[in-house]
């Protein structure tokens, strides 16, 4: 052991010694241009600016013809070789008056050389005595080296399953494996092979920045692998940087100049990279022009430079536009339009800057440094309405930006100069918040900077576990909050607020507080809150304890747990009751609108429910103002509807609900009263028509129809919820079961209450409203509200709207109409976003438009691909049967129009929740799913997936092709003729899927039904074409003779399918035709 370690160590060192005499012998690598020219043939080791490494290499290649001999040098690549002409051209050297290249040549060289081959001699002779010591001395093998193959194998085995999981459109299971098998320690070869695999699998994803990542690795590990590098380029070129796309295509052209794919895929890059700079080009003319008039001081007419800044709005539309007008200092020009406070112009300069910021997180960053956060959010509070919406408009873009992040198209170019948002946006919702109680801003900018507050301030989803922004709120601006739900609309001294302040404030807060997490934190909300009231309650007189009022009717109609509490803190109620008295038109309406909220909300203030009726009714009889006599009614309404639609709970006498009812309706079409009272009317008329009695009187009555439909497109957006409340009570809409007759009988017996449907619900009754209300216009009325942009419309006021569109289309002569009004297009958003049973409930009724109706008409242009998610949300467990068969006829019909809305529908992930269905034991929903199945077979994933090695799809289609539902059979047969048809490898496998193959097409053949049997002959036509086995054997089987009757018959595309199988049965000289040219049974061959 010491001889072969001292032996190791001198064959080391006269290693080293050669290595050290080689490098002095042998002259300097050529490192510039000029020297390159003296060393036309040697392309050299080279390393990117990322670090990437290119081996050197001596021209020519095995790849290249013997002309190119020259290495030509590229800026960013290792080189590739070229002809004479292109390297004298690229270096701008004559080779011919340059002296030869040196060769080694001279006894040093020599001498080395003579060196090597001793010590080359010298270790081969030790390895063969080593070999023979340790063969004789028979030792076994380490467990390292026994755990090399088995780990090799290993990984092996995984990557060939992994292949296989890509090959059947599993993409992410693939990435699984893939990863498995690097944590088995692969070679770096095998590592470069599976990184490459992973990114063809984010491509596929389309998850190009991953995609990008694992196709570097590879490169790292093999600078030659070409797959590597045609796959970074396809990732980088989907994230937009073609010019480091091209660098990788150049790369793979060189490396195989033969390729067609490289050489395609290189022209096309190529002529994206000229389109974009010739349109840069022209976007470079636009803006200077815009500029130029803009700018202009000889300009006298604003007429001119409006129309200028107006196309500057269109032009900041596209990316490449607003990138430009970023670069040209177009902020500080939009600043000066700003300042001018011109309405046209400052609309310009916001709509600009929309387009500037959009989906851009550092132009964003950039534009608020330039512009200031102050100076954005003060423009909210002017009193020109659209400049403040503008603004709105704005900021929520730039929220958006901040908390989203920049658009895929820019992700790597800007990550330098990004800073963390976090600051940025509490620096906006800090500003938003003191615009909530300065004095001088608009009632409208206030209700913008709530709105933004509401969408920019809760988390999105409870399962984001971090409510830090709500917290920081809460502690910061919960009682700005307050002072706005607690201000009275329009005194002199307050805050200027609209009808719909108060409302927004209230929809704030109560996102607020289900944002908590946590009880300490709901506490600290319920302190903040009874501080602020507790302030204004006491030592600050009458008018403090007015806004002490106004407030806790602002914590009722939001989070009521704040408001309940509030309302027993001490002399609050008895302050409430004692108002009610008052003379003062103010003082009542705000101490009889809080007995209205607690009413309701008030769990432990109980003596309400119990003295309340008598307290309103002395208002209502009393009073001589229309405002608080309505106000005092929708109280008594709303005690009155305390048992629902229970029509054995009875609050008033026989009649008097249809009294109230009644007045309420007089009120409503009253248009001499303003739009803040008869808002009470619809309040009131949302508890009464619980009652069917209430409802039938209201569908009946067309003028309180038409103006409950005018009121809801009016300004005062607060009456949302209760005209969507009263259309949900007219058409039932709301969940309602029936009792289990058992279960009724049961607690009769035990003497408990059993609620009663009231006779005028019965299902015919309730299509007849349903009737009036769509000839009253109820789907337009419906239109408007879904399109309001205010946060009056919450999730429930949508679920609510979604129930009342699904009842209107239960009936298929209905959805005409509906659609003929636009209700098509007003489910789309609530389809898209709102609780989860108000999504349900618009996707159904979507799924009962698209099955009844032309898709194409009802959804026309791109709309129709945004029906795909909501319809395929109805294919989860959670939903009901009959939502799941509705989903899956509809999504039949689509996958039936485009191979896009196919390739939508596979993208959305439907295919295996179909295939779940085609085995469920409900045999309309089995059938539905089949259907579905046969059409999407029409795309190549489809197919390919019933190609794949080691799955049962084909054996089902085949099995149910068999089965005695007739319209089962249709659908499996119709998918087996299409999919033999496109992929002929399947005809081969259908003989070996079941044994009965035979039996089943034999069936299809001798069916009465002339749709089974023209899909029997297709199958058969296929598999007689694709194979002469499978043609021998249905020629000795009965279908000869099928064939040779149906072959017969009537001219019909039956008949020519049958003919066409005879006629290649003849042509393999499987049989012998007859006289009249058909194939026989007696002329068989075989």
């Amino acid at each position: 052991m010491a001889f072969q370690r001292r032996l190791g160590l001198l064959l080391t060192g006269l290693t080293g010694g050669l290595l050290l005499l080689q490098n002095w012998v042998t002259p300097a690598q050529p490192t510039s241009l000029s020297a390159l020219a003296h060393h036309p043939h040697l392309c050299q080791t080279t390393w990117d600016a990322d670090g990437r490494h290119y081996p050197g290499f001596f021209c020519p290649r095995l790849s290249d013809t013997p002309e190119e001999a020259y290495c030509c040098h590229l800026q960013a690549a290792g080189g590739y070789c070229c002809t004479r002409a292109e390297f004298e051209a690229l270096y701008q050297v004559n080779l011919s008056a340059l002296p030869s290249p040196p060769i080694l040549r001279g006894r040093g060289p020599l001498l080395a050389l003579s060196l090597y081959t001793v010590l080359l001699l010298a270790l081969m002779t030790a390895d063969l005595v080593h070999f023979c010591c340790g063969r004789g001395a028979g030792r076994p093998p380490s467990a390292s080296s026994a755990a090399r193959p088995l780990q090799a194998s290993a990984v092996e085995q995984l990557r060939k399953e992994g292949n296989e999981l890509f090959k059947c459109g599993d993409y992410e299971g693939a990435l699984t494996v893939y990863t498995q098998a690097l944590g088995l320690g692969a070679t770096p070869q095998d590592q470069a092979i599976l990184h490459r695999n992973r990114a063809a699998c984010h491509l596929k994803l389309e998850d190009y920045d991953k995609a990008e990542t694992e196709a570097s690795k590879a490169i790292e590990k093999d600078g030659g692998d070409v797959k590597a590098l045609y796959r970074r380029s396809q990732a980088l070129e989907k994230l937009g940087r073609l010019d480091q796309a091209v660098l990788d295509l150049q790369r793979c052209v060189s490396l195989e100049p033969k390729n067609k794919v490289f050489q395609e895929a290189l022209r096309n890059i190529g002529g994206q990279i000229q389109e974009k700079v010739r349109y840069m080009s022209s976007t470079d003319a636009k803006v200077e022009q815009m500029f130029q008039i803009l700018l202009d001081p000889q300009e006298k007419g604003t007429e001119k430079k409006q129309k200028a800044s107006q196309n500057l709005v269109v032009l900041a539309r596209e990316d490449a536009g607003a990138e430009k007008i970023f670069r040209s200092n177009g902020v500080q020009l939009l600043q000066r339009l700003l300042d001018t406070g011109e309405a046209d112009l400052m609309l310009a300069a916001l709509r600009t800057l929309v387009g500037i910021c959009s989906e851009h997180q550092s132009r964003t960053v950039a534009t608020l440094s330039v512009l200031g956060t102050r100076r954005v959010v003060s423009i909210l509070g002017v009193e020109n309405q659209a400049v403040s919406l503008a603004a709105c408009h704005l900021l929520q873009v730039i929220f958006d930006a901040l908390k989203e992040g920049v658009k895929k198209g820019f992700r790597g170019k800007e990550g330098a100069i990004i800073v963390d948002p976090a600051r940025e946006l509490k620096i906006l919702i800090s500003n938003l918040l003191e615009l909530l109680t300065e004095v001088g801003v608009s009632g409208q900018g206030r209700d913008n900077a709530l709105t933004l507050l509401i969408k920019a301030v809760p988390r999105k989803s409870p399962k984001d576990p971090n409510n830090n922004l709500t917290l920081w709120v809460i502690d910061q601006g919960l009682k700005k909050i307050l002072e706005v739900g607690g201000s009275v609309q329009e005194p002199p001294g307050e805050l200027a607020v609209t009808a719909n302040s108060r409302m927004s404030a209230s929809v704030l807060l109560n996102k607020l507080f289900d944002d908590l997490k946590c009880d300490a934190e709901r506490e600290n909300f319920h302190r903040l809150c009874e501080n602020y009231i507790k302030s204004w309650f006491e030592g600050h007189g009458l008018a403090g304890k007015l806004r002490a009022i106004q407030t806790v009717s602002c914590l009722l109609q939001g989070p009521c747990e704040a408001g309940n509490r509030a309302l027993e803190l001490s002399g609050v109620m008895e302050s409430v009751i004692a108002l009610c008295a008052s003379e003062q038109e103010e003082e009542q309406l705000v101490a009889v609108e809080a007995l209205i909220h607690a009413a309701g909300k008030a769990k432990r203030a109980s003596f309400i429910t119990a003295n309340g009726v008598s307290l309103l009714k002395d208002l209502y009889k009393r009073s001589e103002k229309d405002s608080i006599r309505i106000r005092a009614l929708v109280g008594l309404c709303k005690l009155g509807s305390a048992g629902g639609t229970d029509f054995s709970m009875k609050q008033f006498a026989e009649g008097s609900t249809l009294k109230l009812a009644k007045q309420c309706r007089k009120w409503l079409c009253n248009d001499q009263i303003d739009t803040g009272t008869r808002r009470w009317a619809v309040e009131g008329l949302a508890y009464l028509t619980f009652d069917a009695d209430v409802k039938e009187e209201f569908v009946e009555d067309e003028a309180a129809l038409k103006a409950l439909f005018q009121l809801s497109r009016s300004e005062e957006r607060s009456v949302l919820f209760a005209v969507a409340s009263a259309l949900v009570n007219c058409t039932n809409s709301y969940d309602y079961e029936e009792p289990d007759p058992k279960m009724v009988e049961l607690a009769k017996y035990a003497k408990q209450h059993v609620p009663e449907q009231h006779p005028k619900d019965k299902p015919g009754f309730v299509r007849a409203r349903v009737k009036k209300l769509l000839a009253a216009g109820v789907v337009s009325a419906m239109t408007c509200m879904v399109k309001t942009e205010s946060p009056v419309l919450t999730n429930s006021c949508r679920e609510l709207l979604s129930r009342v569109f699904l009842a209107l289309v239960d009936e298929v002569e209905d959805r005409g109409t509906v659609v003929a009004q636009g209700g098509g297009k007003a489910l789309l958003p609530l389809a898209l976003e709102g609780t989860d049973v108000g999504q349900t409930k618009a996707a159904q009724a979507l799924a009962k438009l698209t099955i009844t109706s032309n898709p194409e008409m009802t959804f026309p242009g791109e709309r129709i691909y945004e029906v795909v998610r909501p319809l395929v949300s109805l294919l989860h467990l959670n939903c009901s049967g009959l939502q799941n068969f509705e989903a899956l006829m509809a999504l039949t019909n689509l996958a039936g129009i485009s191979e896009r809305l196919r390739q939508k529908i596979l993208k959305e992930k439907a295919v295996p929740m179909i295939e779940g269905y085609m085995f469920e034991e409900h045999e309309m929903i089995r059938r539905a799913a089949t259907e579905c199945m046969c059409n999407l077979a029409m795309s190549k994933e489809v197919q390919d997936l019933f190609e794949a090695k080691g799955n049962d799809r084909l054996k089902l289609l085949v099995l149910y092709s068999g089965e005695d539902d007739e319209l089962l059979r249709r659908a499996a047969a119709g998918g087996l003729a299409m999919l033999t048809s496109m992929r002929p490898s399947l005809c081969s496998r259908i003989p070996e899927v079941t044994t009965h193959w035979l039996e089943i097409l034999q069936a299809l053949l001798l069916s009465p039904n002339q749709e089974l049997q023209h899909r029997g002959a297709v199958v058969a036509l296929n598999m007689v074409e694709a194979s002469k086995e499978i043609a021998g054997t249905l020629m000795e089987s009965e279908v000869l003779e099928i064939l040779s009757v149906l072959a017969k018959g009537k001219e019909s595309p039956v008949t020519r399918a049958a003919a066409a199988c005879l006629a290649k049965a003849v042509e393999y000289g499987l049989i012998k035709p007859n006289q009249d040219g058909e194939g026989g049974a007696a002329s068989c061959t075989r």
